[in-house]
């Protein structure tokens, strides 16, 4: 280190041993937090069914095919757009399965993510010796750990969550680690991470304006810069996909008002840990921080910002209606409320709470479950909320499930149709009874079609030529534009199954399964009429038909109609054409 000294030549800088002593102290409390963090978290280590949804989607660009789950068939059936192209930019290396690699590319960026963070808040407090605080609430936290390695997006939630606030600490201290175009480039990044972060890259948005405010010129720029990306490829989704979102916000309808049931989802998260003791532990660390520190203009917005952000998705969260997966959808907003107190100042005020914060970490990591995690089907039925990775464990009888072949549910049902294709038939409609006999309706469109209810695990092992298909819509442009099914659970309360497969891809009536009570000649029909009207054929032509220059116009300008398309998901009440 140098300083300019009174001629203008530079001079050694020394650094005090207590000053040395305390950011070496520092280092060795987060490296340590980490290092317990990534130990545990590994020890969780699996991947979810929705996880290798992704990695489909990464097989199918890596042969050529693009960012398609079935190739012939433009459906965007991943949320994060960041996290499909990250797996795509390794998922080239000879020999690498793509579940691994989603496993501990999932770890790294939660580690690194929560690295970031920790340092951009021991940077907040100063130079002061610091200790672990609200990052023992997240550690301690089984979905938390859980998640990290599930093969979805929330590790890369948690490095972009913890590089934003890293960058805003450093503007907040006039030490930028870059031009501000670039903090805003990051910043822009949310809605890609996934789009509900939206709401927090405009909280960070505001907060950096505020803190390099220098003009209207500039703050145009830093937005455009902040906005480039994102416009970009919403573009490309409009004219490639043909709708104003990605495929799951269609089928889980994004913006639509569940207060009641996301209320549910929240206590749902927040009883079984009893959250509020840590959170109030927190808070009051927070308070006693703030006594002993002259609080500055630009330390108020930065802290601003993760409140008023994670105020926002968790408010979200709330009115959709939550998830099916225990806390999953809340984990990103109670990152960001426990930003500004990851670290605390150590002191003989903050000894106290900090004691109890920790007794209670020690509690909740060991002993603290929801009332279903050991259950054999993991899920609570009375609110369709599943502990996901329980209830995959349980499902595969494997303590680490990672790969699709770890599922025997997954081959049992894959390994007759692999039999089937190898025959060289024609391609069809693959229906399975109640008896587990298969059953084809010829197609014409080229490729043989199956439906399942989890996707991931058959589109993992079935080729990629092949059509996989869903009833709830994630992966099927039928099912996503059908209406709610009453009943059924968050994320999953639409339905279009096999029938309407049948009626819509082949030119027969499957007379011979009507005893299944679906396949009924009126039902057959019914599906017919729906699809015999225009929009619901032009909806099905921009996702099926070549891209042309014309074909990806016509989405561009017609997405907003797409998406607001519904029919209705019983047939019957669906027949006429508006």
């Amino acid at each position: 280190m140098s300083t300019v000294v009174a001629d203008g030549a530079t001079a050694p800088l020394v650094e005090h041993p207590a000053s040395r002593r305390v950011r070496l102290g520092n280092w060795l409390v987060l490296g340590l937090t980490i290092a317990v963090f990534a130990v545990l978290a590994w020890n969780r280590r699996w991947m979810s069914d929705d996880g290798l949804i992704v990695l489909r989607t990464v097989r199918q660009i890596l042969a050529g095919n693009g960012p398609v789950f079935n190739a012939g068939e433009r459906v965007e059936s991943n949320t994060s757009t960041l996290w499909t192209y990250l797996l795509v930019a390794f998922g080239w290396i000879p020999g690498l399965r793509l579940e691994w690699l989603a496993v501990v590319l999932g770890l790294l960026c939660s580690t690194g993510g929560l690295l970031l963070a920790l340092d951009g808040t021991r940077r907040l407090v100063g130079s002061a010796l610091v200790a672990p605080a609200g990052v023992l609430v997240l550690i301690a936290l089984p979905p938390f750990r859980d998640f990290a390695t599930s093969g979805l997006e929330t590790g890369l939630i948690t490095l972009w969550l913890g590089t934003t606030w890293w960058l805003l600490v450093r503007h907040a201290r006039r030490t930028p680690a870059g031009p501000v175009w670039g903090t805003a480039v990051v910043i822009g990044l949310g809605v890609l991470v996934r789009p509900d972060l939206a709401l927090f890259s405009v909280a960070a948005g505001a907060g950096l304006l505020v803190l390099e405010w220098r003009g209207w010129r500039q703050g145009l720029l830093w937005g455009a810069a902040a906005a480039a990306l994102p416009v970009a490829y919403q573009v490309f989704r409009m004219g490639y996909y043909g709708l104003l979102t990605p495929n799951t916000a269609l089928v889980k309808e994004a913006s639509g008002a569940l207060w009641g049931r996301g209320w549910a989802y929240l206590t749902d998260f927040a009883a079984p840990y009893y959250l509020w003791i840590p959170l109030t532990l927190c808070l009051l660390l927070a308070g006693l921080g703030l006594r002993r520190t002259r609080i500055e203009r630009r330390m108020a917005v930065v802290v601003a910002v993760p409140l008023f952000g994670g105020l926002a998705l968790a408010l979200y969260v709330v009115r959709v209606g939550g998830d099916f997966m225990h806390a999953r959808m809340l984990l990103p907003a109670l990152v960001s409320l426990l930003l500004p107190v990851l670290v605390v100042r150590l002191s003989r005020v903050t000894v106290v709470p900090l004691l109890a914060l920790g007794i209670w970490t020690i509690v909740a990591a060991g002993w603290l479950r929801t009332s279903y995690t050991t259950l054999p089907a993991a899920e609570d039925e009375t609110l369709g909320i599943a502990d996901e990775r329980a209830a995959y464990v349980a499902a595969s009888r494997h303590e680490h499930p990672i790969l699709a072949e770890d599922f025997d549910e997954f081959t049992a049902l894959t390994d007759p149709i692999n039999a089937m294709l190898a025959t060289g038939q024609a391609p069809a409609v693959l229906v399975q009874n109640k008896q587990g006999e298969w059953h084809r309706y010829p197609t014409t469109n080229g490729h043989t079609v199956a439906t399942f209810f989890n996707i991931g695990g058959p589109g993992m092992l079935l080729p990629l030529d092949m059509w996989v298909h869903d009833p709830i819509g994630l992966a099927n442009p039928v099912a996503a534009h059908t209406t709610p099914y009453p009943g059924r659970r968050i994320g999953h309360n639409k339905y279009a199954g096999t029938p309407w497969e049948v009626a819509e891809l082949t030119g027969e009536t499957p007379v011979e399964l009507t005893v299944n009570g679906d396949f009924t000649v009126p039902s057959i029909d019914a599906i017919r009429g729906i699809f015999a009207c225009p929009p619901n054929r032009d909806v099905l032509d921009s996702v099926r038909a070549p891209l042309t220059f014309d074909r990806f116009r016509q989405n561009l300008l017609h997405a907003g109609g797409r998406t607001a398309l519904r029919y209705d998901y019983d047939p019957r009440h669906a027949t006429r054409c508006s």
